[in-house]
């Protein structure tokens, strides 16, 4: 009975003290449409997209497909709220086995507090359509905020949350200038364990630039028909890191084109290629680690000779050390995980502010 009593006597107290606390504020939510998108190379309306593929009606079914993936896109905003949430709505194609569903569905945000980006929360998919407290209990200062969208699939629908009696308002654009990065499912961001972990988006972060992410999951292979978007996009450099799909052969084949005809509209802009990083699976398949051999054999003749040719301000970095050297930094032996894309950023990112340094994109 004493136990009873006692069970009771708490019991009672903690509803005491619920009924004491105030009511959370209601959560008033607003289209991103009507915040500011960054991260399409052409502005789209209305859409979540990279590319307005409609546009573009000779790209295969797989690059239409891979360019509503919302990787590289994000939604900047400013608010005053304790609490962002968001609510969602992806589609119902397969979660990917190699990447947490945060990072292929879900949503990541960064909020700048002395000058620099911080992560502050995620949101997590479960569902097509989802909803989800990402950050609270923050102050009531205005934040300046960076909604990052999936790597891996399309948004159909998104919207912000904050407390009502908050603002929001539409956030400027971070990132004044633009370097377009074509690549593969790295540069796409697989498998970093969130959207705003992919190293285009880590490099804007840091340096201040807008790294538009134009990664193609398996389908980065230098065709002429996306090299000719490529060359049409305003931009103030390029990457192209795209060397790890196109067969040794099709290297061969493409780069040069490629690589003149956005040399031919952008008669200054730096031009960077990145080796294949080695693929940590061919640690023990010979096979793999002849196939990536040869790709870097390629894609070094291939530089060798534009600049043989007379092409300027033309860069290649050596894909040798980007994951390190202990196979401790892939997901699955092909994608780096965090780790990896932390080494390749201490690789690649010197020798980008170097270049865009000397081509007088950045001072």
């Amino acid at each position: 009975m004493k136990k009873i009593l006692i069970a009771a006597l708490f019991t009672g107290l903690a509803v005491l003290l619920y009924a004491q606390q105030p009511p959370k504020p209601s959560v008033v939510y607003t289209d991103a449409f009507s915040l500011r998108l960054i991260g399409q190379v052409f502005p789209l309306k209305k859409s979540y997209h990279r590319i307005d593929t409609a546009a573009y009606a000779d790209f295969s079914p797989g690059i239409k497909k891979l360019f509503t993936n919302g990787a590289g896109l994000a939604i900047s905003f400013k608010t005053n709220s304790p609490r962002i949430t968001a609510k969602w709505c992806v589609t119902n194609a397969r979660q990917y086995d190699n990447m947490t569903p945060i990072a292929n569905k879900g949503l990541d945000l960064y909020i700048k507090r002395n000058g620099k980006w911080e992560f502050a929360g995620v949101g997590r998919a479960d569902a097509v359509c989802n909803e989800f407290v990402i950050v609270q209990n923050m102050d009531r200062t205005a934040k300046e905020c960076l909604l990052y969208l999936p790597l891996y699939d399309e948004v159909k629908s998104l919207s912000v949350g904050v407390d009502s009696g908050c603002q929001i308002s539409p956030g400027k654009d971070p990132f004044p200038k633009r370097v377009v990065v074509y690549g593969s499912s790295i540069t796409q961001g697989a498998a970093a364990s969130r959207p705003g972990m992919a190293y285009p988006a880590r490099l804007s972060r840091a340096l201040g630039i807008d790294f538009i992410n134009l990664g193609l999951s398996g389908s980065g292979k230098m065709e002429r028909n996306v090299a000719d978007m490529l060359a049409t996009a305003d931009a103030d450099a390029f990457i192209l890191d795209c060397f790890a799909n196109p067969s040794p052969e099709q290297i061969t084949e493409r780069t040069a084109y490629l690589v003149k005809v956005i040399r031919a509209k952008h008669p200054d802009a730096p031009i960077v290629m990145i080796q294949s990083v080695i693929r940590q699976s061919g640690n023990f398949d010979s096979t793999v680690q002849r196939l990536v051999e040869r790709q870097n054999e390629n894609t070094l003749k291939e530089y060798q000779k534009l600049k043989k040719e007379g092409l300027q301000h033309l860069y290649l970095i050596s894909g040798a050390n980007l994951l390190g050297n202990d196979h401790e930094g892939s997901t699955d032996g092909i994608h780096p995980n965090d780790l990896g894309f932390d080494r390749m950023l201490q690789v690649i990112r010197p020798e980008i502010i170097r270049i865009l340094k000397s081509n007088q994109v950045i001072k």
